[in-house]
């Protein structure tokens, strides 16, 4: 389908694989671009500048001078395995660490203060956010 990319874009099919239980997705995975030049084009369709692009992936592109064998892989999803098994609608019902709507985590009582002396031993300095004027 590389010959539809400048054209076509969105007829260009990837090697992406989904594993489907039930109508539920519980793990997905694909083959990752291994080829510079390709990685530059989506970029270039994504709409992103030169510049941009070698502001943020200047590093995995210079990589890519050096080799890159095909590879990919798929990853579970525990959590949505567990709502398929259980017959439920939300995640929320299975998440082993569930989080408030607000990030906090109420039976950790995170996010938390840390011990000023740690934060010295490790030579961290919180700066708090300023509020605006």
């Amino acid at each position: 389908d590389m010959d539809l990319l400048g054209t076509r874009p969105y007829d260009v099919r990837a090697r992406a694989y989904d594993c489907v239980l039930n109508g539920v997705e519980v793990s997905g995975g694909s083959i990752r671009i291994h080829d510079r030049e390709l990685q530059e084009r989506v970029f270039e369709i994504l709409g992103m500048s030169r510049e941009k692009i070698r502001a943020q992936f200047g590093h995995l592109l210079d990589a890519f001078e050096y080799g890159v064998p095909p590879h990919g892989g798929i990853a579970a999803g525990i959590d949505r395995l567990m709502m398929a098994i259980l017959g439920t609608e939300n995640i929320r019902d299975v998440v082993a660490f569930p989080k408030t709507q607000s990030h906090q985590d109420l039976m950790l009582g995170a996010p938390s203060a840390v011990d000023q002396a740690l934060l010295d031993e490790l030579h961290i300095k919180v700066v708090p956010p300023t509020k605006p004027s």
